[in-house]
């Protein structure tokens, strides 16, 4: 199957550096505030330049929404929306791109976990969401308002509830000298749905073009992985301290819907070959270029 006429919202932050290492770049617009080196750019603020964004979004048959403000980073840095901004952007730039999808398109929201809150056992996208910070009440927001405004104009919507990314995370991504994990009582570290930044290329690609997604997904690989084990494959140390009261052992995506569309394979869930992933896209230090 060809390959659909693509935009990608937010392409300058680290998923969608990810993204252009992996897919033919000329074959996607790749939207950035700031004029970038290589072939694909589009330069356009999608949240001050309406006009230039329906410009740019003409004849696509797919847009990914990676753009967003992320706690803790750059909105100008990591985002691809603008200043730094409020978390409640990651509401408006998805319904800038759904104000610019033609009927009949798919627009595919990046949205994530955190709208699951502290929700027990294995995580299906059925359940409600009961976020317990401001960025997953924003997100949560955003799923829903995307499902109306697609609704209202004929585009077909998905919200993608991506996991942790090994490398674009807190702990092969944030590790430093020093670094202290959780550690409970059995001795285990706390166990999370991750997906390596291969894999996730490669399931972002293949969810483009599969027919009749539904309108919220979990992407993550199957199962669940320590975040000790992942430092331990990337051989890097860190020291146990006890995990407090409040710590959650265990957050699960269930993959069953997601397996509907996509194959995946042992090395898919192992830690080994996430970090293997992670030094070969390039950020053998800590950060995803």
């Amino acid at each position: 199957m060809q390959f659909p006429k693509t935009m990608v919202l937010g392409a300058t932050g680290r998923i969608g550096m990810i993204l252009r290492k992996s897919w033919d770049p000329q074959a996607i617009s790749w939207q950035t505030r700031k004029p970038q080196a290589g072939a694909g750019w589009v330069v356009l603020d999608p949240l001050t330049d309406p006009e230039s964004l329906k410009r740019a979004a003409d004849g696509c048959e797919a847009i990914l929404c990676l753009a967003g403000v992320v706690p803790g980073r750059s909105g100008a840095g990591q985002s691809g929306a603008g200043k730094p901004g409020a978390i409640a952007d990651n509401i408006a730039l998805a319904e800038a791109a759904l104000r610019v999808a033609a009927p009949g398109a798919r627009v595919l929201l990046a949205s994530s976990a955190a709208v699951y809150g502290a929700t027990p056992g294995l995580l299906r996208e059925d359940h409600p969401p009961v976020p317990l910070s401001e960025y997953g009440r924003a997100k949560a927001v955003m799923e829903r308002r995307g499902a109306e405004l697609g609704a209202a104009r004929g585009v077909a919507v998905t919200a993608l509830r991506i996991g942790n990314v090994a490398g674009v995370d807190a702990i092969l991504g944030g590790w430093a000298p020093g670094f202290r994990l959780d550690q409970f009582a059995d001795g285990r570290t706390p166990r999370r749905s991750y997906i390596g930044v291969q894999t996730l290329a490669r399931v972002l690609r293949d969810l483009i073009i599969a027919p009749d997604l539904p309108g919220i997904l979990n992407v993550a690989a199957p199962g669940a992985i320590e975040m000790g084990a992942l430092l331990k494959a990337a051989d890097l140390d860190w020291t146990p301290r006890p995990a407090p009261d409040t710590a959650i052992a265990k957050v699960e995506l269930c993959t069953g819907r997601l397996a509907r569309f996509i194959r995946f394979d042992a090395d898919d869930s192992s830690a080994a070959a996430m970090v293997a992933q992670w030094r070969k896209a390039g950020s053998d230090k800590g950060q995803t270029a």
